[in-house]
């Protein structure tokens, strides 16, 4: 079966840090670019970060980029994201996804949706 599932979500205080967990079933990371994706109530998708399948090659939105850290274990079939210095703006639920060939960011090149983890970031 080929599946995705998010851990590690919970509340945490402003300038404080979580690491989600994504373990992938059925496929390995180094076959597909995996990312994390995130939607606020009301609000339409965002593409938070990407490692490629080929060579570990990160991205990362501009709203994130020096707090997130991305990364895999190949051997675990696992993918990371390190949430450090976060911001009540950083509050909804994180997805993990597989990006269909090359890491875009974009929600139209998403293949598998994991069912999500919710990340509450207030004092």
């Amino acid at each position: 079966q080929v599946q995705l599932v998010e851990s590690g979500g919970g509340l945490v205080q402003p300038g404080g840090s979580l690491r989600l967990s994504c373990v992938a079933s059925g496929f390995s990371l180094d076959w597909n670019a995996i990312g994390w994706f995130r939607q606020a109530p009301g609000k339409e998708h965002e593409g938070v970060s990407c490692i490629s399948a080929n060579d570990g090659t990160t991205y990362y939105a501009d709203s994130v980029k020096g707090r997130f850290t991305i990364s895999r274990d190949i051997a675990k079939n696992t993918v990371y994201l390190q949430m450090n210095y976060l911001k009540p703006e950083d509050t909804t639920v994180y997805y993990c996804v597989t990006e269909q060939g090359s890491c875009s960011l974009s929600v139209y090149n998403i293949g598998l949706w994991g069912e999500g983890t919710l990340v509450t970031v207030s004092s």
